[in-house]
């Protein structure tokens, strides 16, 4: 038998009493009278059993007098609970209880003697049944305190009891009723995973102003203004704050930028110096950090003389400025656009410090896994490291995204009669297909990448093992290049005649990494407006940075990039993009924004550490980089200084097929295909020579549709003779002196 809750009598209020049917109490062998502690989802409440006036059983009214903090802020409602949930509380007479007081107002804490708080604390709790880290609402008292939060109790052997006149009550704190909030608040944020070293550095900038102010005085230095969070949109930076600033146990008035911006004149410096007033007020109870959220829309660079944001900019500067010694309270800036930022702000004295929050690298994302799925019924076989592995450029949004998604697969699952409630490694595969990273989907080059694997290409046997020493191998040999002081390549150029399966190939390779993969075009690069292709070209080169390791992918470079001896015009736009494009490669172009973290330190020999540990390290060390990869049916276009080890390293020859790799291809073409048993793919190998990859694909479709066509639509099997009559019909796309062209390789 299940009880419903109800709201409570209005004859109980402020009572402490719990109605419940007499069956019940007798069955808890329950006096009326004795303390009776309720569980709840979200805390529980400490109450004394009385019957209900009508003695229906089935039915549960409470007063929430002394209840969990959280109960007190979201009192439970329309809730069944199994009487397993109730259990009678044994209260001793306490000898002294430890105490925080909750008052209403600031006023009333700073004028108000702590000898009278400290009576009417102790008056207002005479007779109350209280259980330790439980909130004792006090609101129908019409006095300033609200409520009283119990510390600790006296005798420690217990949990729960009763205060009389003999109890000795110290009050060990005042603290304001919106300050009590704040910090119950804070204290419902998720846990931080993979910030643990930005955390300390911001934790040790807070500390130091807001605990220890005379110290700094002492020494003849000023506390620190201001601290400015950059980093990219759902990297954690707002829940960093909040997070230290609860460690720290100070106070948090949290402004957005747009909240600010008022619509007539001088409203929004108003509304800015209001702020900065409310930070200062709050100050006066403790430690206070005002947090000023998307700070580039409040305060952009300053442009001409009277733009409204240019009085904005300059009232922040002068309340900045005029932050006294006295002012317990630390501004913090966040942006994901540093740049945009007027450059005043961003001097020692205003904004001192600058913590970079970059995309999280392969160990914070192992981390920001394991403390979101340590909250999640997840299956005992899920590898969170091999998710971590293939979440290249997902921030800490992305990734919790990424959870919810597998768990509304498993819901989903189960509600179909799987009956499965775990989240499986097929749920968070199944995420990884919707779930992409944030940093990309707006990418120049972003691309949906058809599932390519290296069996469904024909032959080529020895191109497959160098793009795989190049590309997969690092991924999962890390500690071998590690060992041996390798790092991934910088880039790869695939050359070769058309229709050879380069680009197929470069596809399967980046499927086979579980990489990110960018591709980009003359089309995507090119525009009208001087200056706009290169910058489009350094920003796609930011992006791929971003969510490192990432394939880059240049198709037909020759026509994105020319030969600088060859061009006509010195400063052309190809001439320009082969400058950026040699500029990034050699990392000049890597930008201070960018930081992924502190640089690993490898373990010494003989050092101990989990395996799967060593492998994330050893991944960031070899695959830190953005590699290149290019390809071309024009290698002698190409400029000299971009085919030197360093850039393009590892060239490449894509050759035409062969007799043994054309008869590999046919079988790839007409594995789908209802072939006759008359036909002969050896004899279409050895009669297909100069025929690319390309044409033996077109020459089995050619075959398929001349079969619908002799047979009226009735055709089920393709038989040899119309393999013939296509071949008849087609002629190879390459010839003797164009593949003698390739031999001399790029010049």
């Amino acid at each position: 038998m299940s009880l419903r809750l109800l709201s409570s009598d209005p004859s109980d209020r402020g009572s402490q009493r719990c109605r419940l049917g007499p069956g019940l109490m007798s069955a808890l062998g329950l006096a009326p009278g004795s303390p009776l502690l309720v569980s709840v989802p979200g805390g529980s409440c400490l109450c004394t059993a009385w019957p209900r006036a009508d003695l229906a059983e089935g039915f549960l009214q409470m007063d929430l007098k002394c209840c969990s903090p959280g109960l007190l802020a979201h009192p439970p409602a329309h809730l069944h609970l199994d009487p397993d949930r109730l259990a009678s509380a044994p209260c001793p007479k306490l000898r002294g209880a430890r105490v925080t007081v909750v008052v209403q107002s600031a006023e009333f804490k700073r004028l108000a003697p702590p000898r009278l708080v400290h009576e009417l604390a102790k008056d207002m709790l005479k007779g109350v049944r209280v259980r330790e880290k439980h909130v004792i609402n006090l609101e129908d008292f019409d006095t300033e305190i609200r409520c009283v939060v119990i510390e600790s109790i006296d005798p420690d052997s217990t949990s729960s009891g009763l205060i009389t006149s003999k109890t000795g009550v110290e009050v060990v704190g005042i603290q304001t009723l919106r300050h009590h909030r704040s910090q119950l608040q804070d204290q419902q944020i998720a846990p931080l995973g993979g910030l643990e070293e930005v955390c300390a550095s911001l934790r040790e900038m807070l500390r130091l102003p807001l605990l220890y102010p005379d110290t700094l005085s002492s020494l003849g230095v000023s506390c620190p203004r201001g601290v400015l969070l950059v980093g990219p949109p759902g990297v954690g930076k707002t829940l960093l704050v909040r997070t230290v600033v609860r460690e720290v146990g100070a106070r948090l008035v949290v402004v957005r930028g747009p909240e600010v911006v008022g619509s007539r004149p001088g409203e929004s410096e108003e509304k800015l110096r209001a702020v900065f007033e409310r930070a200062r007020s709050a100050a006066e109870e403790g430690p206070c950090v005002l947090f000023l959220d998307e700070l580039d829309s409040l305060c952009p660079r300053r442009r001409g003389s009277s733009a409204p944001e240019n009085r904005l900019v300059a009232q922040l500067l002068t309340l900045m400025d005029g932050m006294r010694r006295s002012d317990r309270f630390l501004v913090v800036g966040a942006t994901n656009r540093p740049d945009a930022l007027d450059a005043a702000l961003r001097r020692p004295g205003r904004f001192d410090r600058e913590v970079v929050i970059g995309a999280p690298t392969a160990q914070q994302r192992n981390a920001i896994l394991s403390s979101l799925c340590a909250r999640m019924p997840v299956c005992p076989g899920v590898d969170v490291a091999e998710l971590a592995q293939r979440t290249t450029g997902y921030v800490g949004a992305d990734l919790s995204a990424l959870c919810r998604e597998a768990a509304m697969n498993a819901i989903r699952g189960s509600s179909k009669g799987s009956g499965e409630q775990a989240i499986g490694t097929k749920h968070f595969h199944e995420a990884l297909k919707a779930v992409r990273p944030s940093c990309l989907r707006s990418s120049l080059g972003r691309t949906e990448v058809t599932p390519t694997l290296w069996a469904q290409i024909g032959g080529l046997d020895d191109v497959k093992l160098k793009l795989r020493q190049s590309i997969e191998w690092p991924m999962l040999y890390p500690e071998a290049f590690v060992r041996l002081g390798l790092c991934r390549p910088r880039g790869v150029l695939l050359y070769g005649p058309p229709g050879c399966a380069k680009t197929t190939l470069v596809k399967a390779a980046a499927g086979s990494s579980h990489c990110a993969f960018l591709s980009v075009g003359g089309a995507d690069l090119y525009s009208p407006y001087v200056g706009d292709s290169e910058k489009a070209l350094a920003q796609l080169f930011r992006q791929a940075r971003a969510c490192a390791p990432c394939i880059l992918f240049l198709d037909e470079i020759d026509s994105l990039i020319g030969s600088r001896s060859d061009s006509q015009t010195p400063s052309g736009v190809q001439t320009r993009l082969l400058s950026v494009l040699l500029n990034e490669m050699d990392g000049v172009g890597l930008k201070t924004l960018e930081r992924r973290g502190t640089d690993k330190i490898l373990l010494a020999e003989g050092a101990e550490e989990n395996r799967t540990q060593e492998k994330l390290d050893c991944q960031e060390v070899c695959n830190k980089d953005v590699m290149v990869v290019a390809a071309t049916n024009r290698p002698d276009c190409l400029d000299s200084a971009l085919l030197r080890p360093g850039r393009l390293d590892h060239i490449i020859y894509v050759p035409p097929p062969d007799q043994q790799v054309r008869l590999c291809i046919l079988k790839m073409c007409t594995k789908s295909m209802p072939v006759d048993a008359d036909v002969c793919l050896e004899e279409l190998a050895r009669k297909t020579e100069y025929y690319s990859g390309a044409d033996l694909e077109n020459l089995c479709k050619e075959a398929a549709l001349l079969a619908l066509q002799e047979e009226n639509m009735e055709a089920s099997v393709i038989k040899h003779a119309y393999f013939l009559r296509s071949l008849d019909n087609m002629s190879p796309s390459l010839t003797a002196q164009q593949i003698q062209s390739y031999h001399k390789g790029p010049r």
